[in-house]
Formats: structure tokens, C-alpha cells, sequence
């Protein structure tokens, strides 16, 4: 069990919180403390500003998205995390340049190993999960050439930071839509995974829909594993509105099936922001802030990506 102290700005006093079970919990992108220091991963811009300012401010962005990665990561070892996503969008418009060839470029990479030797000499696990504009599935050439450039460059971020290509490192996308075809769909999918890098498709899983309309863990167990191989990912709180006909623990353990047996599986987990405010009118598919119910593995350890909106205080308040 590890012990973590942490202020919060909100201005509660320093708490306690113990981080219980044997699971490895993480979060998201943001955190939600050291934020209030404007320690962030995810200054960008508007292209009318690049265009304005040039490449040279896209590396002073960069630079400082990296510099504050950095500062999380570390955090993130002090508190005893082992898991975190990382920001999506820690290189503004990053189909307009080649990283190295910044004016910042050389200390960019350097800092980039340096935040995976520090990840690694605490067993911290890093993944990511791009945007839903990544459609490797749909019909269109554009959307799937850019998809492919996406994602390749979120792999080549990996390598900066001196990983092996594989599934710990995890590119998380959604199949993104069924286009009136499920089937043909899938199809394609499958078709233009074999368009990415070889490091990209080892790093590549696919994670399961909260709408009938799209992609159970059936549906992408039967359509994309049984084809190409991807694992997938259970989102708990998605299969509650996609069951596909599988109770949580058949989901939870088909997806297991799927992922190497020397890269431990990992999920999402979070809760109804609609029942936890008691309030209606909110989509039921929102996430709440905090987490209030024992997460159930059905004897399996896996790692858990937790999607609530307070991040790393949900996990240091979760009730269980």
C-alpha cells in the first residue's frame, strides 16, 4: 500500500489518502494540482497564430509542454502512480514540422528520453489515447491518411522517450463510427491497420463504444483481434450501455484474452456524472468527478486508466 499526502488547492487542508488494493490506478492528461501552478502538457494554438508566429513559437510551446511532462512524471513517482496518459497534444500542429528540426528540437528529445528513464525507474506505465478525429476506418482517404500520420507520430513520441515498441505503451483509439456498415466497417479497419509503421501497430489497441450503434467488446473481438491481432481495451463504463450481450466479467475477461501474455491488460474505468448529481438532465454517458464503487476484476489485475473528471483526486478520494 503506498501512503500519499497531498495539498489541494481548493483550499482543503493536507489529507491522507491511502491508495488501497493490489490494481494499478492512473489517470488522464491533466493534473488537476500542480495545473494550479500552471504545470500543463497541452498549450497549443490556433493555425492562424502559427502562421503569425511561425515554427519558432510551435518549439517554445513544445519545449515548455515537454519541461512540465516532465515535472508530472516525477510527481506522479513521489505519489506512487504507476499509470498516466499522456496529452495528446504536447507538439501543436505537429504535421507541420519534424520535431528534431526545431529551434528547440535537440533539447526536446533529450528531455523526452529523460522522462522515460524516469518512468521506467518507478515502473511508471505511459499510454495515450488520440483524439476521435483519428478514423482509421472511415471511408474517406483523407480523414485515414492523416489518421495514419496521427498515430505514427504519437508512436514516434514513444521511441523518443526510448521505448521498445510494444502494447505496455498503449495507443488507445476507437473504431470510430460504423459508417451504415458495421461489418464493411470493421473490414476496413483491419485494412488500413496494415497502413501504419510496424512500431505503431505494435503499439495500437482498440477500445470498446458506448452506443449500441458502435462496437462492443464482442463486436471488436470477433471483427478486429480475430483478424489483425489488436487487443483490446474494456471501458466499464461504456459496456454498460454496449454489452453485446456479455455481462462485465465475460467482457472484462474476453478482452484479457486479447493482450500479450507479457503486457499486462489495461482498461478504463468511471461512473455516472448524471447519478452522482442526481440530475436528469445530464447525458448518461458523462463521467462524474470521483469514483464511488468498488471496482470489480473478477480475479484479474489489471492496469486501470481512471476517467473521472477531478483525474489523479479521484483516486487518492475513492470511497473503495
Amino acid at each position: 500500500m503506498v501512503l500519499v499526502k497531498v495539498l489541494l488547492r481548493s483550499g482543503s487542508p493536507n489529507i491522507n489518502y491511502e491508495n488501497k488494493g493490489y490494481m494499478n490506478l492512473g489517470y488522464a492528461c491533466i493534473n488537476t494540482i500542480l495545473s494550479t501552478n500552471k504545470i500543463m502538457t497541452n498549450r497549443t494554438m490556433r493555425h492562424k497564430t502559427l502562421v503569425e508566429k511561425g515554427i519558432g513559437y510551435v518549439s517554445e510551446l513544445a519545449l515548455a509542454n515537454v519541461k512540465d511532462l516532465r515535472t508530472i512524471v516525477k510527481w506522479n513517482n513521489e505519489m506512487g502512480i504507476k499509470l498516466f496518459r499522456l496529452s495528446s497534444n504536447i507538439f501543436p500542429w505537429s504535421d507541420e514540422y519534424i520535431v528534431e528540426e526545431l529551434e528547440d528540437g535537440i533539447e526536446i528529445c533529450e528531455i523526452m528520453f529523460e522522462i522515460g528513464q524516469i518512468a521506467k525507474d518507478k515502473g511508471q506505465r505511459l499510454t495515450m489515447h488520440p483524439g476521435p478525429y483519428n478514423c482509421l476506418a472511415s471511408p474517406t482517404r483523407k480523414v485515414v491518411e492523416k489518421t495514419i500520420r496521427e498515430l505514427n507520430f504519437h508512436s514516434q513520441q514513444f521511441n523518443m522517450m526510448g521505448y521498445e515498441p510494444s502494447h505496455y505503451n498503449k495507443i488507445n483509439i476507437h473504431v470510430g463510427g460504423a459508417y451504415g456498415d458495421k461489418k464493411a466497417t470493421l473490414k476496413r479497419f483491419c485494412e488500413n491497420f496494415h497502413l501504419l509503421n510496424e512500431d505503431t501497430k505494435k503499439r495500437l489497441v482498440i477500445e470498446n463504444d458506448d452506443s449500441p450503434n458502435e462496437y462492443s467488446v464482442k463486436d471488436l473481438y470477433e471483427g478486429i483481434y480475430k483478424e489483425i491481432g489488436t487487443p483490446i481495451t474494456f471501458d466499464y463504463f461504456h459496456h454498460k450501455f454496449n454489452t453485446g450481450d456479455l455481462t462485465e466479467e465475460e467482457a472484462l475477461k474476453l478482452a484479457f484474452t486479447t493482450w500479450p501474455s507479457n503486457v499486462t491488460q489495461c482498461c478504463h474505468y468511471s461512473e455516472s456524472r448524471r447519478k452522482e448529481k442526481l440530475d436528469e438532465s445530464i447525458r448518461p454517458q458523462a463521467h462524474s468527478d470521483l469514483i464511488y464503487e468498488k471496482i470489480n476484476t473478477y480475479g484479474l489485475e489489471p492496469d486501470i486508466v481512471i476517467e473521472a473528471k477531478s483525474k489523479e483526486q479521484a483516486i487518492f478520494k475513492r470511497v473503495i
